[in-house]
């Protein structure tokens, strides 16, 4: 309690306000984006579409190995990210065990803001809370790939789907392109989780430099992902 108390008042305002700019701007950045990629079209819409149609060849496939190979290939960015992202939770924990001699070596760094042992626990302990984010969402990421895979595995032969017709071609298409779709999304978010970490990393400079990374890295992704040279390919290819 006594710490709590320490820490409401050794925290500057200007610190304060930074930290609520950063979560007001993810969580709204988050949740705009996808409104916005109903209105606008996104990177994720658009490639959802493309999933959707890959699923729907898998019907018209008699040997389906290059999808299994797909999808597996697909699944090894979240395994990777997971992995490095443990490796990063555990620096990070070490660091925290040792902050007073991690604390004396920020003081070295450049340009970088003199702050209390507490303070500086804190800055630590809020980029290790979105590495653990990151993680869950990487590793639910993996898990949805592995349904995917299933799905594909389980799909019908190519005859049976051509004497039930395109309705149940069109059915699995949904079905599993949506679920594609899931774990993209998912381990989009475990990416942006990293993006905005690169903007905590920033606190340790000042306040000023924390904020004006998180209004970076928001600019950052949103040019990516609604602005890129990417979804004007991917909009021309399928016809959006």
């Amino acid at each position: 309690m006594d710490s709590l108390r320490t820490l409401l008042t050794s925290l500057p305002a200007t610190d304060w306000g930074a930290l609520l700019l950063f979560f007001g701007g993810w969580i709204g950045y988050a949740t705009l984006a996808k409104r916005w990629s109903v209105s606008k079209g996104s990177l994720l819409v658009a490639t959802n579409r493309e999933r959707r149609r890959w699923m729907l060849q898998v019907t018209y496939r008699e040997v389906r190995v290059i999808d299994g190979v797909v999808v597996q290939n697909l699944s090894t960015s979240p395994s990777f990210f997971a992995s490095t992202t443990i490796l990063i939770i555990g620096g990070l924990l070490a660091a925290m065990g040792a902050s007073e001699k991690a604390t004396e070596l920020v003081r070295e760094l450049p340009f970088a803001a003199r702050t209390s042992a507490l303070v500086f626990d804190l800055k630590l302990a809020l980029l290790a809370a979105i590495f653990v984010y990151a993680f869950f969402r990487f590793t639910w990421s993996m898990r949805q790939y592995t349904f995917g895979a299933l799905l594909v595995a389980a799909a019908p032969d190519f005859e049976r789907f051509a004497e039930q017709g395109d309705a149940a071609r069109e059915a699995f298409a949904d079905r599993a392109g949506r679920l594609m779709g899931m774990a993209a999304e998912t381990f989009n978010d475990g990416l942006r989780a990293y993006y905005f970490a690169f903007a905590a990393v920033s606190w340790f400079f000042s306040p000023w430099a924390f904020m004006a990374g998180t209004l970076a890295v928001i600019s950052i992704l949103y040019s990516r992902e609604f602005r890129s040279d990417v979804l004007a390919v991917l909009k021309d290819e399928s016809g959006g």
